[in-house]
């Protein structure tokens, strides 16, 4: 695919996990998007959902797998499901642009090989680096760029993209910003770009973050010589702490807003407004994550013409 791609403006999809949660999946423990790539069941409601977001105005398609990564289906005991499920993912995405017959482009979602919104690799990073190159391998045919979701360090991201280098394909990089404007590693993500930028990356983005949070950042990514954008979530409170608990604390369901909330004052209108003020600023990678529907994506699909 063309590098020079999210120069222009381009519309990325929504928080897809959320958005299954919201049309009737039941999760198994803390498995959320990932059981509806091991019940067949809910495989339709997968591709239905990929191609609401299409229908939206969505340039681009997440697949469905941040929750398909080794760790998680460890703490659930299912890893045997670990193949299967990310292969079916890129199945359904690709399914869902067909039907829709628009030139759509498919990332494939990498995210953290241990724990979400955090810096906290483990101990053995041979085994991160070996969990992101086997779902990458998963991943790579027949999607356009591999997308790092949700990346809490430059650590973290040095070895998702030594990792992802023998694959030969382009990349965006998303790094999780805190409130305070920053990494949870402490790093900006001026430093990102700065030590780890390479001639396959498309872009850098905000991911998963607070509008407010991006907004700390406008200022310092005016001065990279390189895409940039954001998912925008609409959960009330990260808490820098934030871990998996165990499957009981999220509640019947097991939905991540038992414990993050969810902002009702992030509607269509406000989250447009939002998105509007930041394209303007410069960014040219519009999306929205967590609680961010069709809906929401449809508002602001006529901000990239």
């Amino acid at each position: 695919m063309d590098t020079n791609y999210f120069l222009k403006t381009r519309i990325l999809d929504g928080g897809m996990g959320q958005e299954l949660l919201r049309r009737g999946l039941k999760p198994q423990g803390t498995l959320w998007s990932a059981s509806a790539l091991i019940e067949e069941k809910y495989h339709q409601l997968v591709t239905d959902t990929h191609l609401d977001f299409i229908n939206a105005g969505a340039d681009v398609i997440v697949t469905a797998t941040f929750t398909a990564r080794r760790i998680r289906l460890i703490q659930n005991k299912c890893e045997e499901h670990f193949e299967r499920i990310n292969t079916k993912a890129v199945e359904l995405a690709l399914k869902a642009r067909d039907i829709s017959k628009k030139k759509i482009l498919i990332a494939g979602g990498l995210p953290n090989q241990y724990q979400t919104y955090s810096e906290n690799l483990g101990d053995d990073l041979n085994l991160i680096e070996k969990n992101f190159y086997d779902q990458a391998k998963l991943l790579k045919s027949n999607i356009d760029f591999f997308y790092l979701d949700v990346m809490g360090s430059g650590k973290e991201c040095e070895i998702a993209l030594k990792t992802i280098k023998s694959f030969n394909l382009p990349v965006l990089v998303g790094v999780h910003i805190r409130k305070n404007g920053k990494l949870p590693s402490g790093e900006y993500i001026s430093d990102i770009v700065k030590k780890y930028k390479e001639e396959n990356w498309l872009g850098i983005i905000a991911a998963c973050v607070h509008p407010e949070s991006y907004e700390i950042i406008i200022k310092e990514l005016k001065n990279l010589d390189i895409p940039y954008g954001f998912k925008l979530n609409a959960f009330k409170h990260i808490p820098d702490d934030y871990a998996i608990r165990e499957t009981s604390a999220w509640g019947k369901g097991g939905n991540p807003t038992k414990i993050l909330g969810s902002r009702e004052d992030i509607n269509e209108n406000k989250f447009y407004e939002f998105v509007k003020k930041f394209k303007d600023a410069g960014a040219t990678i519009l999306g929205g994550c967590c609680e961010i529907r069709p809906s929401h994506i449809s508002k602001i699909a006529n901000l990239k013409n």
